[in-house]
């Protein structure tokens, strides 16, 4: 079942105002990079829905878990992917059958790898473009946007908010000023980071 939006929003919303969020890999390891995002969500307070992703557990932190994208009730708007690589082209495409309109790959593993992951990102966007699909990433920490308590990324803290936008391609980049802001005190509207860029320059 789709969860598309009415006409008149920007179609960024999906990215920095979603109504709910599917986060497919979610876990509870201990350091993983999936359970880091799904606690982020829960403790910056997004007031949307949150489903975990994961064939192997009923619960993760507290909520309830389903094995994939298709059994989630009602519908989902962004999906946060966190399996690894070799999945993600079947993980976009189960998201576009199930109507998902936008998906922050945070999984590396693909251009930055050589040959082959050139070409496993560009079965991505195959499956993206035939699912209408937007991306952000592969190979990303992620999207932040405190004025709606939303922290889709691994990082670790929350952006305070404020009126400066930051998009940077390195999640290294993104860490370090996250750090520097909240020494100094510096607030954003928004946080992003685009990794590899396989669909971002189209996401206006």
């Amino acid at each position: 079942m789709s969860s598309k939006r009415k006409p008149g929003g920007s179609p960024l919303d999906v990215f920095f105002r979603p109504q709910n969020i599917a986060v497919i890999g979610a876990t509870e390891r201990p350091a993983s990079v999936g359970r880091a995002i799904l606690a982020n969500l829960q403790q910056g307070a997004f007031p949307g829905a949150i489903y975990p992703v994961n064939p192997q557990h009923s619960t993760l932190l507290g909520l309830a878990s389903y094995p994939d994208i298709a059994a989630i009730p009602g519908g989902v708007e962004l999906a946060v992917i966190v399996t690894p690589a070799r999945t993600v082209p079947g993980v976009v495409k189960q998201c576009a059958a199930a109507g998902v309109q936008g998906a922050i790959i945070i999984s590396a593993g693909f251009r930055e790898i050589g040959e082959s992951g050139v070409l496993l990102e560009q079965e991505v966007l195959r499956e993206a473009l035939l699912g209408e699909v937007r991306l952000i990433g592969p190979n990303c920490l992620g999207v932040m946007n405190p004025h709606a308590r939303l922290n889709a990324t691994f990082a670790s803290s929350m952006a305070r908010p404020g009126h400066l936008g930051l998009i940077s391609q390195s999640g290294a980049i993104c860490t370090a000023i996250l750090d520097w802001s909240q020494r100094e005190n510096v607030g954003f509207s928004a946080f992003v980071s685009v990794g590899s860029m396989l669909d971002a320059a189209g996401a206006t």
